[in-house]
């Protein structure tokens, strides 16, 4: 048994007082954490999460799950916590993520259980003491794209022009991102992290990168999935049927309608710029290879959302006939 198993297990066994107890890995993150589902001796179940310390801090994750359960949504409970050694007891949300669930059929009643949620988050989730989604954060996140998946992954060699429309749309990208209102934002609110949950539903993982940042960030990350993809007008409805809700929770104003497309397109393709680099990422740095056919479809989004904004058009085209002719 590896140590880091062995020690989380004596510690459930231990510190937790766990008895008669059986330990297995429950899935696999993009992160540096474990998780391991824990039966306990009267067939009831936990998750373990298992976070190194030199690598993760549990102590956002142990914060914000208390503040999103406190404001009713349905976050793990946390039954013990250890963050010195990096272990955390938690409730199972079970294993049934929206991915497995989402079809022509669910698809209304899912997302529409999601942007409630997300609803509660905005206009109620907290704010103080979460990192700003600043400038320097949207560019590092874009960076990922050039360093990781043009030159690390494809070996691209951009020309000078090439670099100078990079520059240009991540300038406008940043521009889009820090003129939205500001509320708390998930930062990976999608249908690997959202749970088909007893009520309420979803049940809500992987929160603890919170930040305070812009509106419609979360929304794409839901509605423009890196992992399932809708077509484009049912897309563009979903979105305005939550920018009416956003208006009737009081955290958008009837007047941001004008701009709410545009701000939910152009935030779509900072994230897919970002995603994509993390998968290429994930592969060479990593050894995680799984998440390399994803990136097709992330970066699809970003040719469809440049073909209707001119300011785009030259990233449209050196995805369209450079990278994904590659991939």
């Amino acid at each position: 048994m590896p140590k880091r198993e062995q020690a989380l297990t004596q510690w459930l066994t231990g510190e937790v007082g766990l008895q008669n107890i059986h330990v297995e890995p429950a899935s696999d993150d993009a992160s540096f954490r474990r998780y391991f589902r824990v039966t306990l001796s009267d067939g009831s179940t936990r998750i373990a999460m298992d976070a190194p310390p030199e690598r993760e801090d549990c102590g956002p994750f142990l914060r914000i799950a208390e503040q999103l359960g406190a404001i009713g949504l349905h976050v793990p409970t946390i039954h013990a916590a250890d963050p010195q050694q990096g272990f955390v007891l938690l409730e199972d949300l079970g294993s049934v993520h929206y991915l497995d669930q989402l079809n022509d059929a669910s698809a209304d009643r899912l997302y529409g259980d999601a942007l409630g949620a997300l609803a509660i988050i905005q206009s109620v989730g907290p704010c103080e003491g979460l990192p700003l989604y600043d400038e320097a954060l949207l560019r590092q996140e874009m960076a990922l794209f050039p360093d990781w998946l043009l030159t690390r992954h494809l070996g691209l060699d951009l020309d000078a022009a090439e670099r100078a429309m990079l520059t240009g749309c991540f300038d406008r990208l940043v521009e889009n991102a820090l003129e939205q209102p500001r509320v708390c934002v998930h930062r990976d609110y999608h249908s690997r992290n959202l749970l088909v949950s007893p009520s309420p539903t979803p049940g809500i993982i992987d929160f603890q990168d919170a930040v305070v940042g812009p509106v419609t960030y979360d929304l794409v990350s839901l509605l423009k999935d890196c992992y399932i993809a809708w077509p484009v007008s049912q897309v563009q409805a979903w979105a305005m049927g939550y920018f009416e809700l956003a208006v009737q929770s009081g955290i958008l104003r009837a007047e941001h309608e004008a701009r709410f497309l545009r701000w939910f397109d152009l935030m779509g393709v900072q994230r897919h710029l970002k995603a994509s680099g993390i998968f290429a990422r994930l592969n060479h740095r990593d050894g995680k290879s799984g998440y390399l056919v994803e990136i097709p479809r992330t970066l699809g989004y970003i040719v469809e959302v440049a073909g209707r904004y001119p300011e785009l058009a030259g990233l449209g085209e050196l995805i369209g006939q450079r990278v994904l002719p590659r991939l």
